[in-house]
């Protein structure tokens, strides 16, 4: 990993032609319109040594993988994301959206990026430190993404314009509840900039602070005669 100095990774989710074809049941309205700024940012994170994560939904024939809240209208539009398939109801990607050697696959069966995947394994292997996240939908597997990310004590950026929903308003309040819950937001513009300063790792900051204090994680007592709340557990 030393040709990605940033210690970060891409992920890019969801930007499969059945999220973004409005010929599609599950398609997002808004999502078309960030393909090319998606595939910017691809370009750009490989050319500064990001990995790039393609993070896909792929459903099984059968229905057997697929959400209860989403089966009706999976069943209703002709079973999309299925295996292999191709066209606008499929998991295909559209151009420069695609893997190329170097690149990662993550196929999940939920909405976070990480929930019951290898993600968060590959991560730590590779030390990435900083998730960028884009696609599609931002309030359903983007915003899940960064909240399992930052339960998992990585930083999270969000390429807020190369994120989509189904309305302005929907867009807006999910970029203003992530940030406020730690993600910091980036514009496509910014991040060919990324990497000229750090990303402030604040939970590698609390990690540091911890290693070299000589606090106890909580009071505890040797001594019968000073017995603390925490010592009857």
């Amino acid at each position: 990993m030393s040709g990605n100095p940033t210690r970060s990774a891409l992920l890019v989710i969801d930007m499969e032609n059945a999220f973004i074809s409005k010929d599609s049941p599950l398609c997002t309205p808004m999502a078309g319109a960030i393909v090319p700024a998606c595939a910017d940012a691809v370009n750009r994170a490989r050319e500064k040594g990001i990995p790039v994560f393609f993070v896909k939904r792929i459903y099984r024939g059968d229905g057997s993988d697929v959400e209860h809240t989403r089966y009706a209208r999976w069943e209703e539009g002709d079973r999309p994301l299925a295996p292999s398939s191709t066209g606008p109801r499929s998991a295909q990607a559209p151009e420069g959206l695609r893997p190329m050697r170097g690149d990662y696959t993550i196929i999940k069966p939920r909405f976070s990026a990480f929930f019951q995947t290898e993600l968060d394994l590959i991560l730590r292997r590779l030390r990435v430190r900083t998730v960028l996240l884009c696609g599609t939908a931002t309030p359903n597997c983007i915003r899940t993404t960064a909240y399992d990310a930052i339960s998992l004590d990585y930083n999270v950026v969000l390429l807020e314009d190369c994120c989509a929903s189904a309305t302005r308003e929907i867009q807006d309040a999910n970029m203003a509840d992530m940030e406020r819950a730690g993600a910091r937001r980036m514009t496509a513009a910014e991040f060919e900039h990324y990497g000229n300063a750090p990303i402030r790792d604040a939970a590698r900051e609390i990690w540091e602070t911890i290693e070299a204090g000589d606090a106890v994680p909580e009071p505890f007592s040797d001594s019968q005669e000073d017995v603390r709340f925490t010592d009857n557990w």
